[in-house]
């Protein structure tokens, strides 16, 4: 089996003005990703997705080039199934012949960023030929799935106070849930309203619902240490993203001041990110970005590290469905998954770039055990939402 061809399509669905939210991003007027797609030689074909941004709307010209033009021609004509040699051919570049014989990395440069969202595309796509080769779901072969199914936290959030519990309680209604997560920070202007975002909240959903909250990164440590004193008493679930991913040793202070978990890794790239967190005791909870993060491949390599350490993990899934797909799989296998994320936000790319649907059920998602990443793409939605160059 030999790899053929490895292409890469934007695709961009503008998000009605009804329907669009505003949040430190911005106002969201799109949902946008990269479909790679990988042909075999032998008419086998997987799919994988790449994000050029942690969010919903970005410009993905550049990472498909880097995917097409870059590291995709590194790897034709070789063997799919060769999944974790294939990664360290891409993440090394041109010395990757030394890093294979070594057996340590040293890369060319693209240690970070737009380099690794694409190898996180092709690597997914590389999971699901292995798994439709040989007939089964992704979470067979690393391992075989611990539950049939897995809790959900619906995520949305960012209504102001006033109407941040009615629309909470909209998303716990619609699909039974348990846990919601709400946005904070700098979108609220000054800490003290997102506290009272949140106590609104506490006060409106009672106290069997878990809340909670992230930031996005966008607080400084001294309003980080403000905002866990002001919603102490609200049982906060965890506190996502409290500072920017550049400052660890920052939010290593935020996590020691507080009792509230600390979760963060959606802006972070490979296992070396997450291993410098663990060894700062930074946080309680990585949630790497499987769309970003190097793909399952590296996903796994994470988890590794989050088990050595007695951190939970929580793969952040705002994105499009493959990529949502890719999390299912690694989080039915990790010993230290507890619970999904599910975008109550306009996504159609999670709604309708697959055939299939991923539904909460009371609360709870379904583990698939169709083969490969268990998603069927639907070709009539990528051509009506292709950008083409």
């Amino acid at each position: 089996m030999k790899i053929k061809s490895v292409t890469a399509t934007w695709l961009h669905v503008p998000i009605p003005p009804e329907r669009q939210h505003v949040t430190d991003f911005g106002r969201i007027s799109s949902f946008d990703t990269t479909l790679v797609r990988i042909e075999t030689e032998c008419g086998i074909v997987g799919h994988g997705e790449s994000k050029a941004a942690v969010g919903s709307a970005s410009t993905n010209h550049a990472l498909g080039t880097i995917i097409e033009k870059e590291l995709g021609p590194q790897i034709i004509g070789q063997d799919p199934r060769d999944i974790s040699r294939l990664w360290d051919v891409m993440y090394n570049g041109s010395r990757a012949h030394f890093a294979l014989d070594r057996g340590h990395v040293f890369p060319v440069l693209g240690r970070q960023g737009l380099n690794i969202c694409g190898i996180a595309g092709i690597d997914m796509a590389l999971w699901d030929i292995l798994g439709k080769s040989l007939n089964a779901p992704v979470w067979r072969l690393l391992g075989g799935r611990r539950h049939e199914r897995m809790p959900a936290y619906a995520s949305g959030g960012w209504a102001p106070a006033d109407r941040i519990a009615a629309e909470l309680q909209g998303f716990i209604d619609s699909g039974n849930f348990k846990a919601v997560k709400m946005r904070v920070g700098a979108g609220d202007g000054e800490v003290k309203n997102s506290i009272a975002r949140v106590r609104a909240a506490r006060a409106g959903l009672g106290d069997d619902i878990d809340i909670m909250c992230d930031a996005h990164g966008t607080m400084n440590v001294a309003e980080a240490k403000r905002f866990c004193r002001g919603v102490a008493d609200c049982d906060i679930a965890w506190f996502e993203e409290p500072v920017t991913a550049d400052d660890k040793v920052g939010l290593a202070e935020v996590r020691a001041c507080t009792d509230i978990p600390i979760a963060t890794g959606e802006s972070e790239f490979t296992r070396f990110d997450f291993r410098d967190l663990a060894l700062l005791r930074a946080a309680d909870i990585f949630q790497p970005d499987l769309a970003i993060a190097g793909g399952i491949t590296e996903a796994m390599r994470i988890e590794a590290i989050a088990s050595a350490h007695q951190i939970r993990f929580a793969a952040h899934l705002w994105g499009g469905a493959l990529a949502f797909a890719a999390g299912l799989q690694v989080s039915a296998v990790a010993s230290t998954a507890f619970i999904l994320e599910y975008s109550l936000g306009a996504n159609p790319i999670l709604r309708e770039l697959a055939v299939e649907d991923f539904v909460a059920v009371d609360g709870f998602i379904e583990i698939p055990d169709r083969p490969g990443l268990g998603v069927t793409v639907d070709y009539d939605f990528v051509n009506r939402v292709a950008v083409r160059s």
